[in-house]
């Protein structure tokens, strides 16, 4: 109980906080997603990328005079560039484009990968292009992640390739990111021993959603007691302060695991601190956010990014952008303010995916 109470002070300090950064909206993090073109087939992808070339990609010149043009305008040290594709490595442009918003503009940067083209000769150029931070998706042991990527021995090949990584020791941070679902949730314990050997920063364990791809694959969900056998476990191995374990993004869980499971208390800051370059120069919110027309704030080959940040963008700095009748009658709407914006039915106008409902139906 006195937990609870604890809890519930801090979320009240959080709340002023979000109040602050609704209305000051720093840009922290600024996804690139460089491109849609991928090597693997994941049956999650929230892009639904392929392996095809896809039409627009922006140029080297573009991209770079884009964030030189970010980097005139605000404060290029206080915004870490997060690239995303697509795989970002089948870029062949990636380290020359990234060494450059390093060297010359300041920023600071990091990628997720699914670590298959994670070789030598790629490490080697991540290295000099000042890459701090990667994320490197392993989606269950062997046989369960190259059936769930579509990559026949790309387990193996990815757990070379970060141990090459580890020995090149220049990585602030290096994170392996693994997605859950039915086919692998029984393989946390194994899965656990494999993060400890491999000497990570640390593991970041996410439900799948069902956004992208995951709609055709929607019988792979987990439900409610997977949902928290996910969360119990993570809860007893952070515990033992072995292997940082962190749970993604994917909505609010409430008091009971909510900074349990997490370093932070949930909050969606897309479009309030997260911004993002589409593969086509696009200005949008978080890249997982569904690819929505009118969710489009302009685009860096014709508009200024900071005027685009500073005067649109304005549904997502706004508490009720994501509210219906019954997110506004839970106790926990101000903590929550309708949980992750990529789960969102824009058609509906309802939230797909509550898993604060999941875990308490019966008192919801």
């Amino acid at each position: 109980m006195l937990k609870e109470i604890y809890k519930l002070g801090e979320l009240e300090l959080i709340k002023k906080a979000k109040e602050q950064e609704l209305e000051n909206h720093p840009l922290i993090d600024l996804f690139w997603e460089c491109t849609l073109t991928c090597n693997a087939n994941c049956k999650h992808c929230g892009s639904s990328a392929e392996k095809r070339k896809y039409d627009g990609e922006l140029t080297t010149d573009e991209i770079k005079n884009a964030f030189k043009q970010i980097a005139n305008d605000m404060n290029s040290n206080n915004i870490l560039i997060n690239v995303t594709g697509g795989e970002p490595l089948v870029r062949e442009d990636l380290c020359d484009v990234m060494e450059y918003a390093t060297n010359e503009l300041g920023f600071h940067w990091g990628m997720t990968t699914n670590g298959i083209l994670l070789n030598d000769a790629n490490i080697n150029k991540l290295k000099k292009a000042n890459m701090e931070t990667i994320s490197i998706s392993i989606d269950g042991l062997k046989d369960t992640h190259d059936e769930f990527r579509g990559v026949p021995g790309s387990y193996e090949k990815i757990i070379q390739n970060i141990k090459k990584l580890k020995q090149a020791n220049f990585v602030k941070h290096l994170q392996v990111t693994t997605v859950f679902h039915k086919k692998n949730i029984n393989q946390l314990e194994e899965l656990y021993d494999v993060m400890l050997e491999l000497n990570l920063n640390s593991w970041r364990l996410i439900s799948m959603d069902p956004i992208g791809r995951a709609k055709e694959n929607e019988e792979l969900l987990l439900n409610e007691s997977e949902l928290r056998k996910l969360l119990d476990f993570i809860k007893s191995k952070k515990k033992k302060k072995k292997l940082i374990l962190e749970y993604g993004c994917p909505g609010f869980l409430g008091l009971e695991y909510e900074k349990e499971v997490r370093r932070n208390y949930f909050y969606c800051r897309t479009g309030i601190s997260i911004a993002s370059i589409l593969y086509n120069g696009d200005l949008y919110v978080c890249p997982n956010v569904p690819r929505i027309k009118s969710l489009i704030q302009g685009n860096i080959r014709k508009d200024n990014f900071k005027d685009v940040w500073e005067n649109k963008y304005k549904e997502f700095r706004t508490k009720e952008r994501t509210k219906c009748e019954e997110c506004s009658k839970c106790f926990y709407w101000d903590e929550c303010l309708g949980g992750a914006f990529h789960t969102w039915d824009f058609e509906k106008q309802v939230q797909n995916k509550c898993p604060y409902k999941m875990l308490h139906h019966a008192d919801h």
